[in-house]
């Protein structure tokens, strides 16, 4: 690279992270029509004892009218109290997410609209998961050990797809049996 694409690239890099913060902010402000801030509060706790949840992640996003979550949003961490807070918050629609690894993520959507929310989000343990391939299908026979050649793989399944030729001394199914079928039809 040369010098002056150097000095390009990062001029470029520069403008695209200024956009980013803007449209973050303009987005923020955007659900503020008032012109009033709020302050959060959040505390997470595990639903089963109450304990706190140290380093939890809880992301905020503002909504537009339409519930479309913007781009940007903030990421706060939770203290070993499992507590955290953000000043500033215009009044309007706010989308919480709290991810913490081994515990279901959250997320809700809130209305700012007082100077304080205090928020106390509990956290659930994953729950079981099912499938439906879990349970073997009635259908499936599974190829028996013995079944099998010698290098280990499965022995070739006959082609169903294609109907079989039927036996010239045979008779159709659907055929006269006084009939001779050895003989042109104008003879018979």
């Amino acid at each position: 690279m040369t010098m002056k694409s150097v000095g390009k690239h990062s001029r470029v890099v520069v403008c695209q992270l200024i956009f980013a913060a803007l449209v973050t902010v303009a987005a923020l402000a955007g659900s503020a029509l008032t012109g009033e801030q709020g302050s959060l509060h959040v505390l997470v706790v595990k639903e089963d004892n109450g304990n706190p949840v140290a380093n939890a992640a809880v992301v905020l996003h503002s909504v537009n009218r339409k519930g479309k979550q913007a781009r940007g949003g903030y990421e706060l961490k939770t203290n070993h109290d499992g507590q955290t807070s953000f000043d500033g918050i215009p009044y309007g629609a706010l989308r919480i997410q709290v991810l913490v690894p081994g515990f279901q993520t959250y997320g809700g959507d809130f209305d700012i609209g007082k100077p304080d929310l205090y928020l106390t989000i509990k956290l659930k343990r994953p729950q079981g998961q099912y499938s439906l391939y879990d349970r073997p299908d009635p259908k499936f026979e599974p190829i028996k050990p013995d079944a099998r050649k010698p290098d280990g793989a499965a022995p070739a399944k006959p082609d169903t797809s294609a109907p079989a030729k039927p036996d010239a001394n045979q008779p159709a199914p659907n055929a006269d049996p006084k009939q001779d079928a050895s003989k042109p039809p104008s003879e018979r």
